[in-house]
């Protein structure tokens, strides 16, 4: 079974900075996009950020200019950069990782999730 182990969550004041992590297989990380996701209470999961495995990026309107998503390939580690925190974005944040082009095995579509990390922002 695949795993995606996030690291990295906890609390920040408005204004600080707060790394996330997630370490992913080395075949998965290699050949598939990997996302973050947050999920905060009362709203929908939203995708934040995206990475594909050429390095192109693409970033939520919401958190543009304030986070990035750097991608080690060793050790097959993505990350969330968390800048210029604000109340908002206090959300459980999940890492995703999902091939560019959708994959259908036994009828289920590959699309592998981590457990997800907590962050709060206090004001």
């Amino acid at each position: 079974q695949v795993q995606l182990v996030e690291s990295g969550g906890g609390l920040v004041q408005a204004g600080g900075s707060l790394r996330l992590s997630c370490a992913a297989p080395g075949t998965i990380f290699t050949f598939n996009n990997m996302a973050w996701y947050r999920w905060a209470p009362g709203q929908v999961r939203e995708l934040v950020a995206r990475i594909t495995p050429d390095g192109a990026t693409y970033y939520d309107d919401a958190v543009k200019g304030r986070l990035t998503i750097p991608r080690d390939n060793a050790p097959h580690t993505v990350y969330l950069q968390l800048n210029l925190q604000m109340p908002q974005d206090t959300a459980v944040y999940y890492c995703n990782s999902k091939p560019p082009t959708e994959v259908v095995i036994g009828g289920l579509t590959v699309d592998y999730w981590g457990k997800g990390t907590s962050v709060t922002v206090s004001s």
